[in-house]
């Protein structure tokens, strides 16, 4: 499975310029591994660029997987509900 790793920063404004490169990843290889280990600063935005990588990747029947999120971006997920869609594993107790 073939990396795709996440910014330091991702925020509103690396949002869209991000979510463009991982759909170009999610394109040319449909099984992709995100390693958000590096994000260390971020908004919601970070959560909708996984989601367009996700969507991507669902219609072309390939999968996704994302690893290294930090806690607080997991908390944050499971705030909207996103932590099903995106397969996040829980946020430890």
């Amino acid at each position: 499975m073939t990396s795709f790793s996440l910014p330091a920063v991702l925020t509103h404004a690396q949002a869209s310029a991000t979510a463009q490169a991982l759909v170009a990843a999610v394109q040319a290889q449909t099984s992709l591994t995100i390693d958000a280990s590096a994000l260390q600063q971020f908004d919601s935005s970070a959560l909708a660029v996984l989601l367009a990588g996700m969507r991507e990747a669902t219609q072309r029947g390939g999968q996704l997987q994302v690893q290294g999120l930090p806690d607080r971006a997991r908390s944050l997920a499971q705030v909207y509900g996103l932590s099903e869609v995106l397969q996040l594993p829980p946020v430890p107790a």
